[in-house]
């Protein structure tokens, strides 16, 4: 599942700062994985952990799920570049990190909404929240939307590192929001069958909200 080159997301266990770290791995052997040196993601510049550091680990998989595991800084090396190993407690010590469905972030995202048996003319818009199990997107002037509408929605979700996950989502419409003094109506929808690798990639794109957010907050 941990490949050479994959990226890992580091936090110091026994920390109040909350700060978090990115490496790559290097080398895998054994029970041990080599990476380079942690990069801070609040201040760009590389971090020095002493040996016996206790640290939590998670990355993406190429499913796009979550997983953390427990670790130790055991040591530093040098061959190519330098390095520090830590511990790897092997694939089925592994916690995939539950998904949080329920958890909506603000959020302003491209979105298109097409109908599915040409009640309406499709049109572009953006989403006000999301969630992996829905989204709430501000609707056109004079619509003529109800509630339990069907409808297909088109989501382009920008990551950290420069890509783009795309989502086609078979969506439902809950309920209209009427809006007041000259705002738009809004709409929550419900994401209908979702992929389980689609629910990961909004999950991911959540996440890498909330850290953002939270680094602008301190």
């Amino acid at each position: 599942m941990l490949n050479i080159g994959d990226t890992l997301n580091i936090e110091i266990k026994y920390s109040d700062s909350r700060e978090k770290f990115k490496c790559k791995i290097v080398d895998k052997r054994g029970h041990q994985l080599l990476i380079d040196y942690p990069v801070s993601e609040k201040t760009g510049r590389t971090a020095f952990f002493l040996d016996g550091t206790q640290i939590k680990v998670s990355f993406f998989a190429k499913d796009n799920a979550a997983y953390m595991f427990e670790s130790e800084i055991i040591g530093r090396i040098k061959e190519n570049i330098p390095m520090i190993i830590i511990s790897y407690p092997g694939q089925d010590k592994l916690i995939r990190i539950q998904r949080r469905e329920f958890v909506r972030i603000d959020a302003t995202v491209d979105i298109a909404v097409h109908p599915i048996n040409d009640e309406f003319k499709p049109f572009t818009t953006v989403t006000v929240d999301l969630s992996a199990g829905g989204a709430a997107i501000i609707l056109p002037p004079n619509h003529n939307f109800k509630p339990q509408t069907q409808i297909f929605c088109y989501l382009v979700l920008p990551l950290s590192n420069g890509e783009y996950n795309y989502i086609k989502a078979h969506s439902k419409i809950i309920r209209i929001i009427y809006g007041t003094k000259g705002t738009r109506d809004k709409a929550p929808i419900q994401f209908i069958d979702l992929k389980e690798a689609q629910i990961q990639q909004i999950i991911r794109y959540c996440f890498e909200r909330q850290l953002s957010e939270r680094k602008r907050g301190m």
